[in-house]
């Protein structure tokens, strides 16, 4: 009877040790609140045209595909954002009217975390308004994910990005949940810029 107390108190002991040497953080649930942060930032990056913020939720060597081919690099990705010696005019708002706005918004998260690593899936919507201010949803599409983690904080190491309003950017039949979708198809440059998307244009 002795030995079973003792043996008991023992694996108690171990596990509030095993509890105790648990690095802070390290909980799916704690993971997955940091990643749905990451997803959140880079939308409100984008959505503000804050290139140095945006840049800074990829790794230093993290890769974005959305069909204008592979942009590699914190760099090349600000770059793409704000690109160097280009001043974007503001668009002209009609008397009366209200400026063109975008948002976009992410739902349907599904992240699978292995130790620092984890992948992600994920709906994205594009939401613009019109002379009166009333948003519509012009565009849709999915994030396929590739995360890390480095010194506590998770960052993409690679961000594919699918549009349903272009065909070669479209999610195709398979579940990318079960079977990963291939990079999007590369199709020509458009006019347009990254914060005010056509349905040929970036829009992320």
């Amino acid at each position: 009877m002795i030995h079973s107390r003792l043996a008991i108190t023992a694996a108690t002991i171990a596990l509030a040790l095993t509890a105790c040497s648990r690095p802070a953080g390290s909980s799916y649930g704690d993971d997955r609140a940091k990643i749905e942060d990451l997803q959140a930032r880079y939308l409100f990056a984008f959505d503000w045209n804050d290139a140095e913020a945006y840049a800074n939720t990829f790794t230093e060597d993290g890769v974005l595909n959305f069909g204008w081919g592979e942009i590699k690099g914190r760099q090349a990705i600000r770059d793409f954002i704000d690109p160097p010696g280009e001043q974007a005019p503001e668009p002209a708002t009609p008397e009366g009217e209200r400026p063109r706005v975008g948002r976009h918004i992410i739902s349907n998260i599904v992240v699978d975390i292995d130790g620092d690593q984890a992948t992600g899936r994920a709906y994205w919507t594009h939401m613009t308004t019109g002379p009166t201010a009333y948003g519509t949803v012009d565009l849709f599409g999915h994030y396929e994910d590739e995360m890390v983690k480095v010194n506590g904080a998770w960052l993409f190491a690679s961000r594919h990005i699918y549009n349903e309003a272009i065909p070669e950017g479209s999610a195709r039949r398979n579940n990318p949940l079960v079977t990963p979708s291939p990079p999007p198809k590369e199709r020509p440059r458009s006019t347009g810029n990254a914060q005010q998307p056509t349905a040929g244009a970036p829009a992320q």
